[in-house]
């Protein structure tokens, strides 16, 4: 057997099945890209419009604040408010929360957007709305420590912790405002 059918033919084979597997990758990511994006874009707009809806679905992005775990920053065009977007490494992975912001400074209320926090305990954190109540209404002068001004779950220490670290981002750089 030639050395061309034992050690070139199936490196040239593979090699060929490689560039077309990735082509193929690179096209189905050039097409859906724009869809995603617009569909994240939609869910951001309609979060901020759920957690703000004296707004009126009208915001407009504040930049110049540069606070760690801080995405985004949006202030409602009718002066009703701000809406803060922040992040925090929970137990099992990473915790994206949109906080809004009364203009007296008190943070009005809170939604986790993404979490992937331990079925069970950690998602009682992040996809129970009625443990986000306990932000509502706290002063947005100071950050909040934990099991002083919230409560931590039972079970769930370090995806509270996660969710108040990201809400004390939010709080910073609602601070940072200019």
């Amino acid at each position: 057997m030639s050395n061309w059918n034992r050690v070139f033919k199936p490196i040239v084979v593979l090699c060929a099945i490689c560039i077309v597997i990735t082509g193929a990758l690179a096209a189905t990511n050039a097409a859906t890209a724009p869809v995603i994006l617009e569909a994240t874009i939609k869910a951001q707009n309609e979060a901020r419009n759920e957690l703000l809806p004296e707004a009126g679905g009208a915001f407009s992005k504040v930049d110049g604040v540069k606070v760690d775990s801080v995405s985004d920053v949006y202030a409602a065009d009718n002066g009703t408010g701000y809406v803060i977007t922040s992040n925090a490494k929970g137990y099992g992975g990473t915790i994206t929360v949109m906080s809004a912001f009364t203009p007296d400074g008190t943070l009005k209320q809170i939604k986790v957007t993404e979490a992937q926090e331990t079925p069970g305990f950690g998602s009682k954190v992040a996809a129970t709305p009625s443990y986000w109540e306990r932000y509502k209404g706290k002063d947005a002068g100071k950050a909040l420590v934990l099991n002083q001004d919230i409560d931590a779950e039972t079970g769930a220490t370090i995806s509270s912790k996660a969710l108040l670290r990201a809400v004390n981002s939010a709080i910073e750089a609602y601070n940072a405002i200019p």
